[in-house]
């Protein structure tokens, strides 16, 4: 008994004394291997890495992150087929990390990385290629952010329906959904820009990382207003009122009874201005009458406004607005609603829906100009003395240096504008002349309610 219990010992310590080694030759092989990949020397670095990934996969993430970068240098300076091989080694060790390392890797942008590397280069055919893209929309739809990736997932898609592999139907379904995913990170870019934008314009002063904050969703507003662009150029023709109402209307006896059918169609009719056809008011009767809703209330409205009645028009865009879930939507009906305000001259109204319509899209720049436009016009009317009407132009540039701040899409035309307001404004001389100073508070009358600061000139 005696003799076992001591083998039983020994062999403990000779087992920890293996896994020590073995942990001390991972770290120094790991240590050699790491300082020529910080080195960026990574033909030297490729070799040790990959023994590391190999022999001590669980070691460290940093294996494959510098492992990573080690295979985009071997893929960009290789050719033929043995970048091919470079490829698919790098989209095991994508796979591999996903599976050691799950908690730190997500499963969306490794997916969408193992994607875009085959689109890249070709690796694949277009069906293939789409389900890729296709996998990461359905397992992690969250984390596919990559404007790239998404312009991708729509353009094998547009592929597919011009090889007569696909309806015209999938591609404005696809369009939808990327549409939808484009916005709602324009959105959150935006909601997160919105209070640092504010501290600025306050005159507060910024960290480091604040500024970094901004930058960077500046930059992520910018990418996605490019891929949108892209996503319209590609739709292109396919989505004008000439192919909409013939694909609708021979399907439309078979189909008033759907409503999934008859709200898809009076959505896409809708947004292209396919108004004036009959089949447009058959499609948002038989909607109204079989589910009232949103978008339903939304087109009978824009039928009463086509007929001139402005009021029955604003009733059911309330109604519309009201019933709408999806906050893009809700933001358009909104938008809507306060133009017509705006045109009747009620700009305090107005103000209020372009406010609503701000809440659900913060990256909605169109509504601050036109609120910075009606301040404008309003500036005669909201000051008590020559030098306060002025002033009322620097709270209109500020509306409308945020809409170009939120807004890449119009981004120049909001920018000329804030500079044409700031130039109406008082200048610094006039400041100086009645002993006022940078930072006082201006408060504006009438509708408008609101203070400006007098800027830094």
């Amino acid at each position: 008994m005696k003799a076992r219990f001591i083998a039983l010992i020994t062999g403990a310590v000779l087992g920890s004394s293996v896994l020590s080694a073995q942990s001390n030759d991972c770290a120094t092989m790991a240590a050699l291997a790491y300082d020529d990949a910080k080195a960026k020397n990574y033909d030297a670095a490729y070799e040790p890495l990959m023994k590391v990934r190999e022999e001590c996969p669980k070691y460290s993430l940093a294996t494959f992150q510098y492992g990573e970068r080690a295979l985009n240098y071997k893929i960009e300076n290789a050719e033929g087929a043995e970048k091919e091989q470079f490829i698919e080694e790098l989209i095991s060790l994508w796979e591999e990390r996903l599976e050691l390392f799950p908690n730190k890797t997500s499963k969306g942008k490794i997916y969408s990385d193992i994607a875009q590397l085959r689109f890249d280069n070709k690796i694949g055919t277009t069906e293939e290629l789409y389900k890729a893209f296709d996998k990461v929309y359905i397992e992690d739809r969250e984390n596919f952010t990559s404007p790239k990736g998404l312009y991708a997932y729509f353009q094998l898609m547009v592929d597919m329906q011009d090889a007569g592999e696909r309806e015209l139907q999938d591609v404005f379904d696809n369009y939808d959904k990327v549409m939808q995913k484009i916005e709602e990170e324009e959105n959150d870019a935006a909601e997160k820009l919105a209070p640092l934008l504010k501290k600025q314009e306050d005159g507060e002063d910024l960290t480091a990382k604040e500024k970094k904050q901004i930058s960077n969703a500046e930059i992520n507003l910018n990418n996605y207003n490019s891929v949108k662009n892209a996503l319209n150029a590609k739709l292109g023709a396919r989505a004008d009122c000439d192919n909409l109402i013939p694909l609708y209307k021979k399907d439309f006896d078979a189909k008033k009874s759907d409503v999934d059918w008859l709200q898809n169609a009076n959505a896409r009719l809708s947004a292209k201005d396919c108004t004036e056809d009959p089949l447009f008011f058959q499609v948002s009767e038989a909607l109204h009458q079989l589910e009232p809703s949103a978008s339903s209330a939304y087109s009978l409205g824009q039928l009463a406004e086509a007929d001139g009645d402005r009021t029955k028009a604003l009733g059911y865009y309330n109604e519309a607005a009201e019933l709408e879930e999806d906050p893009n939507d809700k933001a358009r009906i909104y938008y809507r609603i306060a133009s017509n305000y705006k045109e009747r001259g009620s700009f305090s109204q107005a103000r209020n829906y372009y406010r609503r319509a701000i809440d659900a899209k913060p990256s909605l720049g169109n509504a601050y100009l036109q609120i910075s436009n009606m301040i404008a016009q309003s500036a005669n009317d909201c000051g008590d003395n020559t030098f306060n009407k002025r002033a009322v132009y620097w709270l209109a540039a500020d509306y409308a240096a945020r809409a170009a701040r939120v807004d890449p899409s119009i981004a120049s035309n909001a920018n000329q504008t804030a500079t044409a307001y700031r130039g109406r404004a008082p200048q610094k001389s006039d400041v100086f002349q009645l002993g006022k100073s940078t930072g006082e508070a201006i408060n504006i009358g009438c509708w408008i309610g609101e203070t400006v600061r007098i800027p830094q000139m």
